[in-house]
């Protein structure tokens, strides 16, 4: 069985590996965390795409078909355009998902106000991910 890759521009992801190791034991796991570049909030779009594109495609050489962004950065403002351009060419069964999407999806059960606080590098915040994702599930 492939693994499964992680990826965080930090260690803050091994929050996630760990909920998607529980929910998921028969896998094993690549995790890559890009200290060295740390943090990813304050850079450009194209300095975090270029990163965690890198980053993608390393965990694809160590051969993952699954990469998880577990870093909200990468997953904001690099997945959709990694999604929908470079992707393209690549094995159909190569796949690469984020973070925010599943979190919006669940996160009005948390919340009996319907007053929701993210906290989250510039980057993230800046790029209204949260909001966007959060009003196509619940109306805030």
């Amino acid at each position: 069985m492939q693994p499964i890759g992680i990826f965080d521009s930090g260690i803050g992801g091994l929050t996630v590996f760990r909920a998607i190791a529980e929910v998921l034991p028969q896998y094993d796991y690549v995790y890559l965390g890009d200290n060295s570049r740390a943090p990813y909030g304050n850079r450009s779009f194209n300095t975090i795409h270029q990163y965690t594109w890198e980053c993608v495609q390393w965990l694809f050489k160590q051969d993952c078909p699954l990469v998880i962004l577990a870093c909200n950065t990468a997953s904001a403002k690099a997945l959709r355009t990694i999604q929908q351009k470079d992707m393209q060419g690549l094995e159909p069964a190569k796949r690469v998902l984020g973070v925010i999407r599943p979190t919006a999806e669940v996160i009005g059960e948390y919340s009996t106000t319907k007053e929701i606080g993210v906290l989250g590098t510039t980057g993230t915040v800046q790029s209204q991910s949260y909001l966007l994702e959060i009003q196509k599930f619940f109306l805030i």
